[in-house]
């Protein structure tokens, strides 16, 4: 993963066509690294979530290309790369695992990192996800602490108890979020040390009751939904 780390640390510093085009023979192979690894994450994940089962790298990673449309910044490129391990792929809408790598730069916003659960839901998931909470918090929290070293992501988060629901409850707090997702930093170390896939796989095993508890929660949004 040297590799990986090395070329999205150059490409930080020289995030155009130019410079991309004529490192792409190094791309494609960072991009063949990530492919496997993503592959070993699928049946590493699929042997406790058999809901992924059966995906392929290609259902879960993304593109490096940026959209622009809408940004400030027109770096071409992300400077990372990243895959979402959810059933049926990472456009689903349903909860998941999530993996990040990216070089610590100056300026950089986020770390590497493990993640699980859900980030931006559709407004009718976000409400079925809140009802779970309300109805079944003990559980959730429980299932939150299982996840060891994952740390509650707290920043997308309204000031006030979300309409629907009484304000002051045991779960209040959790019921303001607007993303149900935990993560775990990688260092440099981490990433690099051998069998990164089994590393990886052990800590998204302690998040699985999590995610089960949201794809609850999203099964029961799509269902009312047809």
């Amino acid at each position: 993963m040297e590799e990986v780390l090395d070329f999205f640390r150059r490409l930080h510093d020289n995030n155009d066509k130019t410079w991309f085009d004529a490192n792409r023979a190094q791309y494609k192979r960072v991009r063949e690294t990530f492919v496997r690894l993503t592959g070993e994450l699928i049946d590493g994940i699929a042997s406790f979530d058999p809901s992924v089962a059966g995906l392929t790298p290609a259902d879960c990673m993304w593109r490096i290309n940026r959209d622009i449309r809408f940004s400030n910044d027109k770096s071409p490129y992300k400077n990372y790369i990243s895959a979402y391990i959810a059933p049926h792929g990472k456009k689903s809408g349903y909860a998941g695992y999530y993996i990040h790598i990216e070089p610590k730069c100056d300026d950089t916003v986020w770390v590497s990192q493990l993640g699980a659960g859900l980030y931006m839901p559709e407004p009718v998931v976000l409400r079925s996800v809140r009802d779970e909470i309300f109805d079944n918090g003990a559980e959730i929290v429980r299932a939150i602490e299982e996840a060891r070293g994952f740390s509650l992501y707290e920043f997308n988060k309204l000031k006030r108890t979300p309409k629907g629901y009484p304000a002051g409850s045991e779960y209040d707090e959790l019921l303001k979020l607007k993303d149900l997702f935990v993560s775990y930093p990688m260092t440099e170390e981490f990433i690099t040390a051998p069998d990164l896939a089994t590393r990886a796989t052990d800590k998204f095993r302690t998040t699985y009751h999590l995610v089960e508890i949201l794809n609850r929660a999203v099964q029961f949004a799509y269902e009312e939904m047809m």
